[in-house]
């Protein structure tokens, strides 16, 4: 299985290194890295790593914690998309296939943000003139694998790119379609806030895939409901 580990560590020459041969002699093989930021002389970092399935992670994490600096942010199951540009080759598939391109990102983007699920929900509407939507009255039109029985869907407001935490713990980020007449929600659980780049990467893929499918406001027709 794949597990995406964030750890911060040191910014400095070695330290990435430490990190990769302690994984390696915990028992785990890493396929990928992603830098998310630097910043004081501390780099936060994503690792993917292949692990037996099945085991338990106290030996990856009691290696990582006996490195001097290295602080473990979280450890999760992930499912990473196949290919080295899972971005641009989702790009193709909804320009290859318009009318149920908002079911393909949204069916999408769990793997590539190492979620559990998303949704793509039709917000409540405005309870009067300059008013806030009713969370209440959301319409969940299409939700990803992993998203096991109805959707505690949450409060979207204010519509725009960003992330933050239910009180149950679940991490969202949001990102806003056709001027928010549709919101993209990925959601996981047992793992750490959506970092800023992740925030950023939903919301160009967004961006993109409107560009692609032409679903601005007046544009999104009542082809959608049929998700």
């Amino acid at each position: 299985m794949l597990l995406r580990v964030r750890v911060r560590l040191p910014d400095r020459p070695g330290s990435l290194g430490k990190v990769a041969r302690t994984l390696g002699a915990a028992g785990a093989d890493v396929v990928q890295m992603v830098v998310l930021e630097r910043d004081v002389g501390r780099a936060l970092d994503d690792l993917t790593v292949a692990w037996p399935s099945g085991a338990g992670i106290e030996r990856l994490c009691d290696g990582l914690a006996s490195i001097p600096g290295v602080e473990i942010i979280g450890v999760w199951p992930t499912a990473e998309p196949q290919g080295a540009f899972p971005d641009a080759a989702l790009i193709g598939q909804l320009a290859a296939n318009p009318d149920g391109g908002l079911v393909i990102l949204t069916d999408a983007v769990p793997a590539i943000l190492s979620a559990d699920w998303a949704g793509l929900l039709r917000p409540g509407r405005p309870a009067a003139e300059g008013g806030e939507r009713r969370p209440d009255d959301a319409v969940v039109l299409h939700s990803s694998v992993g998203a096991f029985g109805d959707i505690d869907v949450p409060d979207v407001n204010p519509v725009r790119p960003r992330s933050f935490t239910a009180k149950d713990g679940t991490q969202y980020t949001i990102a806003p379609i056709a001027d928010g007449e549709l919101v993209l929600v990925v959601a996981r659980t047992g793992a750490p806030p959506f970092h800023r780049t992740e925030v950023f990467r939903l919301a160009q893929l967004v961006t993109a895939a409107e560009a692609v499918l032409g679903a601005r406001r007046g544009v999104i027709n009542a082809e959608v409901e049929i998700v």
